[in-house]
């Protein structure tokens, strides 16, 4: 069945492309990272899933097969490409500028670029030259992440990690204060990573995390348990109330982009964060 229905899309695909007087000549859009992935036949198409879409990675190919390899492998969204298939390079919006129909060469633009190495600067809220910063477009991008080793029992220990690039002093791993649970750790790394930023005047983010939790609860969950009075659909309080609470007051005047990144599987950025979260774990509570 499904070489059927591969070989009606091709066919299909193929119609089409005759239909617009380009039988043999028409090209395939193929579209990795977008609102929509897949293969399209026109730039148009293209440009539709991936203009304004943060990190979008799409690329033009002469042949379906290829395209559809593009789109099947994976890339990080730090901007390491995936085990297979590196040599293939592709195009990359970012959310400032209008994305261009991508060249028939390969070309490539790295999503994050490495921050440079500064020195320690004081002890609190060191301020940070902006070009210190990976962009995407014009947010910033940092990844957060919390650990808690014996999650749940009475000798838990909680930490916290923000990562913001390579050597960058604003990386900091700490014991998370109070309750030990992983949850809150995910929470408050995402907390500590806003209060950095807004001691910088920097007010757009990309915040990466591996924490769904987290992300469905500051973007869907808390306006339905403010409305409650802080109470689930089930008419329970909220476990997390405190935490989402004060991450919810620190996200009024900033625009953040919650992105999820699957955690342990390889992207620097997110293991970054992950070793400075166990580090974290490992000291003193206050």
């Amino acid at each position: 069945m499904g070489r059927l229905l591969s070989l009606a899309h091709r066919v299909a695909l193929t119609a089409v492309r005759c239909s617009q007087g380009c039988c043999g000549l028409g090209m395939f859009y193929a579209v990795r990272r977008g609102r929509k992935t897949g293969v399209f036949l026109t730039w148009n198409e293209c440009r539709a899933q991936v203009d304004r879409f943060p990190a979008a990675r799409f690329k033009k190919f002469a042949t379906e097969d290829e395209a559809w390899a593009f789109v099947r492998n994976s890339a990080s969204p730090d901007g390491s490409e995936g085990q297979k298939n590196k040599h293939v390079q592709e195009s990359q919006t970012k959310t400032s500028k209008r994305p261009r129909e991508p060249l028939d060469k390969d070309e490539e633009d790295s999503a994050e670029p490495c921050a440079k190495h500064l020195r320690q600067g004081a002890e609190s809220a060191p301020s940070v030259s902006k070009d210190a910063f990976s962009y995407m477009g014009d947010s910033v991008v940092v990844y957060t992440d919390g650990c808690c080793s014996s999650n749940g029992r009475r000798r838990a220990r909680a930490g916290i990690g923000v990562y913001w690039g390579p050597g960058h002093p604003l990386n900091v791993g700490i014991r998370l204060p109070g309750r030990q649970t992983n949850q809150r750790a995910e929470i408050h790394a995402a907390c500590k990573a806003i209060e950095q930023a807004k001691a910088q005047n920097i007010n757009k983010l990309v915040l990466y995390t591996d924490s769904m939790f987290t992300i469905n609860g500051i973007t869907n969950w808390v306006q339905g348990w403010k409305k409650n009075g802080w109470r689930t659909s089930t008419g329970k309080e909220v476990i997390n109330k405190e935490d989402f609470m004060a991450l919810e007051k620190l996200t009024q005047d900033m625009n953040i982009q919650w992105m999820h990144i699957p955690g342990h599987s390889g992207f620097r950025g997110n293991e970054e964060a992950d070793r400075l979260a166990r580090e974290g774990a490992k000291q003193s509570a206050d």
